[in-house]
């Protein structure tokens, strides 16, 4: 029902900024948590980032204070705004939704394909 594609990634040095973007397309009225996660070479995916609804914000320790989630005017795009990144930070951002199924904590997910960032030191 939803697609995501991500993009904005690329190779920056320790202390630069990127904006991520989500182009998202199809029936995203379903969609009530938006997010990003990432994944670094060799660890699992993580969550960095989640946007609900509501309004109300989360994020990994490590990103507080240096990233920032929000979505567009038009509702279909999904920033990830990137300040002070940190060699840390290298990893594949995939763009997340989720869909809450009617009185019951469950859903779907939807997961965009990725966009890498690099930060050198």
């Amino acid at each position: 029902q939803v697609q995501l594609v991500e993009s904005g990634g690329g190779l920056v040095q320790a202390g630069e900024s990127l904006r991520l973007s989500c182009a998202a397309s199809g029936d995203i009225a379903v969609i009530d948590t938006w997010g990003w996660y990432r994944q670094a070479p060799g660890k699992q995916r993580e969550l960095v980032a989640h946007l609900h609804n509501s309004g109300a914000t989360d994020y990994v320790g490590a990103v507080k204070g240096r990233f920032s989630i929000s979505r567009g005017s038009a509702e279909n795009t999904l920033y990830l705004q990137m300040n002070t990144l940190k060699p840390e930070d290298t990893a594949v951002y995939y763009c997340y939704g989720w869909a809450a199924l009617p009185g019951m904590d469950d859903g779907f997910d939807f997961w965009g394909r990725g966009t890498q960032v690099t930060v050198s030191s």
